[in-house]
């Protein structure tokens, strides 16, 4: 072996031996404090009052939650707040209230109060979309009040309220949005989002206040990056079926003739939006599809005759029809907010024609008109056919 091979060789051993002498500027976990859920209100003097709600490593096998201020001992998580002119302001103002630097990495949930939601949610999310510790996935909902008050409930099955509402949103039976999907509505064509609405269940009565929980039940409407109102879960039903984002939903008919209900699950659906520019006129064709399961048979129809199941399927159609034209009137004609995606799907359709309405797109969205097509299949009417617990001289074959 010759010398400048035996050289190279110990040059080799010695740069590896530097970069595997230990991260010097490593932080340990112990230094930080994980930061699970993040709220932002607007103070009655215009600040921000950002409140965390920070995980408590030392008590892994406890319950509950510590307020500013005490609280239950051994708790799982505590909240802290601080106020500044901004978010970054009501960060620095906070990191002076803890020992610990903070660490964004574990943000299930951000949570903006009502009254920060009208004043406009664009710069908290600017400042929050910089930080690299900060998730993109992490779910954005709205409350009802203040979101100090929602990451303050102490659940009564999860660890945490921040957990609680990650649970709601991940189960999607309203809306579910991330910070990635609100950065991407604010920017687009149609510059509106709408994002999940938190409330405060009151607690029975005789129960405690602890025993009080969030749950989403309305969907706040924003233009531009502010609140203009919200609408109920029926509402925001529609609203998923437009933006073909429905997952979960069931629907009870009365069929015509008939005493009593049958109700339908969804299996699986599909929304196709279908845009069309005729003679300077802007017309949207929605094509809805669903294929759904029968889990309630009130009637005395038995569901194994194909025309009693042809006519569930129209009757079914006709109440999702209706679902998504009520969503229309509210949505599209009385608060002019185009969160269905119409201007984006436009744009890819029509490029040239588009660029020239662009800037007056708020003004001729509200007098879209939109085609509404919904076709239901109904796949499995149920392992019995058969009304149950029905004389069978009785049941309508």
């Amino acid at each position: 072996m010759g010398i400048l091979q035996r050289v190279a060789k110990i040059v080799f051993a010695c740069v590896h031996l530097i970069l595997l002498s230990g991260c010097w500027d490593r932080t340990e976990v112990n230094d930080l404090a994980l930061i699970v859920g993040l709220g932002i209100d607007q103070t009655k003097n215009g600040k921000i009052r950002l409140t965390v709600e920070i995980v408590v490593p030392r008590s892994a096998g406890g319950g509950g939650q510590m307020m500013d201020g005490g609280g239950a001992g051994g708790g799982e998580t505590i909240i802290r707040s601080g106020t500044g002119v901004t978010v970054a302001d009501a960060i620095s103002n906070l990191q002076e209230k803890l020992s610990r630097r903070v660490f964004w990495g574990h943000t299930k949930v951000i949570v903006f109060g009502e009254k920060a939601a009208k004043a406009g949610i664009r710069q908290h999310l600017d400042f929050l979309s910089r930080n690299p510790e900060v998730r993109l996935r992490s779910n954005v909902l709205v409350s009802e009040g203040t979101a100090k008050s929602v990451l303050e409930l102490v659940p009564p099955i999860e660890q945490s309220s921040s957990e609680v509402l990650r649970e709601l949103s991940e189960s999607q039976l309203l809306l579910r949005v991330t910070v990635k999907d609100v950065l991407q509505m604010l920017s687009g064509d149609a510059g509106a989002t709408a994002l999940p609405m938190v409330k405060i269940k009151s607690p029975e009565e005789g129960k405690k206040d602890l025993q009080t929980i969030a749950f989403i039940q309305r969907t706040a409407i924003f233009k531009k990056d502010k609140m203009i109102g919200d609408i109920d879960d029926q509402l925001t039903r529609g609203v998923l079926w437009l933006r073909n984002e429905i997952k979960e939903a069931n629907i009870t008919i009365k069929p015509k003739g008939e005493k009593g209900n049958i109700t339908a699950t969804l299996i699986r659906a599909h929304t196709e939006l279908i845009p069309k520019y005729e003679k300077g006129k802007w017309k949207m064709i929605v094509k809805a599809t669903a294929e759904d399961d029968i889990i309630l048979n009130g009637t005395k129809l038995d569901l194994l005759n194909p025309k009693y199941t042809k006519m569930i399927e129209k009757e079914l159609a006709k109440e999702t029809n209706k679902r998504i034209r009520n969503t229309l009137k509210k949505v599209q004609k009385e608060m002019k907010a185009d969160i269905f995606g119409f201007a984006d799907t436009f744009h890819r359709k029509y490029p040239r024609e588009w660029n020239r309405v662009k800037d007056r797109w708020e003004e001729i969205f509200p007098d879209v008109e939109v085609v509404v097509k919904t076709k239901v299949y109904v796949r499995r009417p149920g392992i019995d056919t058969a009304p149950q617990g029905l004389p069978e001289q009785e049941v309508k074959k």
